[in-house]
């Protein structure tokens, strides 16, 4: 292209004068950014996979583009307007019409704009609630994102691989310095020239977790809540491919288990063990095996480390502060709906500054919390949409290439909605919702895909399946 050289040129000189005047590093960080974002201005798919990557392994790490949001929530509004642009000014493939649970979330989103405005207007506290709101509807729009980006097998199994390899080096980087230093604590110093902000804060904050691993994802609970969301991905994935893909997927599906222990976090421990106690009733090959093996190995674990034990034996014990603040919270939540029937919007979490009420640890009731009780309505119809679309048929499922990432993201979605008893990170917690909804995008149209080409078997009652064990 002519325009390539003079723009070669111009930027061989705007670098270095910007090595001459600032610190190598910093300019090295923009010159990758630079190449990153001109890359995906390009092809946006790759916009995509580069925040599965990001999104899994760094997700909190921060940047500054005229307000503070993090380096993955950039990828996606990068992605967002990459590919807009390619909408106007070029020849993008047809998007297929939007599926109920697609036109539900939809719905659901435009719906919060009233407890934004509301929120604004009843709550009295710092907070920038327009950035709050919006970085919120990015992260839901990953699901979106599937349909137009995700198009073939083959962009569908990098972006899983991206979230592996993206998990894989979180996982690689918390279970060693946990098990050097023991403390949640020792990730604060790593974590912070890796980009994060606030890192006085998250020390303290980490200090009253000091026995159970720090991750990048922060908050033991988050950490846990997110291997249960993409462990059952990770044994499907690893199972059904050949190869570094192989790998890949069990070195995920074993050091995320051991990862899962050390995060101590009860409520994703036992979401996922239900999850895959069901995966065995389906008779899905190998998992009744793990359980076994998970099992013993549990119990060798809880024998030989005592932050485990505590953990453990603190369900059992009147003085687990954790379970008695959760009863707390759901003695005083009648108060918090009583006093904000419409939810406290987006400039600040649950609990309101200079109110008696506590928070909610609960995802059903934290919707109520934010966006009322008609948003958590929506949520649910979002939600059951999504299951009358994709949930499985009666009898056994048969594990296959073909339906790998339909049941490992099925698995996963199943145990973050199920942890949501307990708490409430796959509500408004930035990133982690993200990949939740990007989940449910590739599982939903994973289920159209197999509904399409299966071949369908009747049962002897009035419901049928295809073989990929899908309800049709």
């Amino acid at each position: 292209m002519p325009i390539a050289l003079p723009t070669g040129l111009f930027l061989a000189l705007i670098f270095s004068l910007m090595f001459w005047l600032l610190p190598a590093p910093v300019v090295l960080v923009a010159m990758a950014g630079l190449g990153a974002g001109i890359t995906i201005i390009r092809q946006p798919v790759r916009g995509l996979l580069l925040f599965g990557l990001i999104a899994c392994f760094l997700p909190y790490a921060t940047m500054n583009i005229g307000f503070r949001t993090t380096v993955s929530e950039a990828l996606l509004m990068l992605t967002w307007a990459a590919y807009l642009a390619h909408n106007m000014f070029g020849d993008p493939p047809r998007v297929p019409p939007m599926m109920r649970t697609e036109r539900w979330l939809f719905i659901l989103m435009l719906y919060t704009a009233l407890p934004f405005v509301v929120g604004q207007l009843m709550i009295t506290a710092e907070g920038n609630g327009p950035i709050n709101w919006v970085r919120w509807l990015f992260n839901l729009s990953a699901l979106f994102l599937v349909p137009r980006l995700l198009i073939n097998a083959q962009t569908l199994d990098r972006m899983v691989f991206s979230m592996m390899a993206g998990t894989l080096l979180l996982l690689l980087l918390s279970i060693p310095v946990y098990l050097v230093n023991r403390s949640a604590t020792a990730m604060t110093p790593i974590l912070g020239a890796l980009g994060y902000g606030g890192i006085g804060v998250l020390g303290d904050s980490l200090s009253a977790l000091s026995t159970r691993m720090g991750s990048p994802w922060m908050h033991p609970n988050v950490a846990g809540g997110a291997m249960a969301l993409t462990l059952p991905l990770a044994f499907c994935y690893g199972i059904t491919r050949s190869g570094w893909a192989r790998s890949l997927g069990l070195s995920v599906a074993i050091l995320g288990s051991i990862g899962l222990l050390l995060t101590g976090s009860r409520g994703a421990l036992v979401s996922l063990m239900v999850v895959m106690i069901m995966m065995a009733a389906k008779r899905v090959p190998h998992v009744g095996r793990i359980l076994m093996a998970g099992a013993v190995a549990g119990a060798l674990l809880l024998m030989f480390y005592p932050p485990l034990q505590e953990r453990l034996l603190g369900l059992f014990t009147q003085d687990d502060t954790s379970t008695a603040i959760r009863f707390l919270e759901y003695e005083h939540f009648p108060e918090a709906v009583a006093q904000f029937p419409l939810g406290i919007g987006f400039k600040i979490d649950p609990p309101v500054p200079g109110t008696t009420l506590f928070g909610i640890s609960n995802l059903w009731l934290n919707f109520v919390y934010k966006i009322g009780i008609p948003g958590m309505l929506l949520y649910i119809a979002v939600i059951w949409s999504w299951w009358n679309e994709t949930r499985p048929a009666r009898g056994r499922i048969r594990l296959s290439h073909d339906n790998a990432l339909w049941l490992g993201t099925l698995a996963g979605l199943r145990a973050a909605l199920l942890s949501g008893v307990f708490d409430h990170y796959f509500s408004f917690t930035t990133v982690l919702v993200a990949l939740f909804w990007l989940f449910l995008g590739i599982n939903l149209h994973e289920a159209k895909r197999l509904k399409a080409s299966g071949v369908v078997r009747p049962y002897a009652t009035p419901a049928a399946r295809t073989d990929m064990g899908i309800q049709s």
